[in-house]
């Protein structure tokens, strides 16, 4: 796959899920980095109603996601998947850019892009 980021199935069904409950059926994945965590850099995921000149456009299981341009070096490999279990269901995140990440799973640090460290 040539895409900076992959989608899983399981991750792509809860999106589309949260759309319709959200009734923005129809929208964007925005999928970004940018400054903070604990660890210098944290994701963003979020629904978007406009395509800017500056997003590079995937296709995914009948989504359209969203990347920033800059940040798709930042994101170039990354997985998304869903998981469920016992207590509660979560996305995760693997990102084979990231030399580094904290407890909470939502922020990192590649070796080109430190960032400024705060609390998760």
């Amino acid at each position: 796959m040539n895409d900076v980021i992959e989608l899983t199935e399981a991750a792509a069904f809860q999106i589309k899920d949260m759309m319709k409950e959200n009734e923005e059926e129809g929208v964007f994945l925005r999928v970004g980095v940018k400054g903070g965590g604990c660890s210098g850099l944290s994701y963003g995921m979020g629904f978007e109603h406009e395509i800017s000149d500056d997003d590079q456009v995937l296709k995914q299981h009948d989504l359209t996601i969203l990347i920033k341009k800059e940040d798709a070096p930042i994101l170039n490999g990354t997985k998304i998947d869903y998981k469920q279990s016992m207590m509660g269901g979560g996305f995760t995140i693997d990102n084979p850019n990231a030399i580094a990440s904290c407890g909470c799973g939502s922020s990192f640090r590649t070796a080109t892009n430190v960032g400024t460290p705060e609390n998760c």
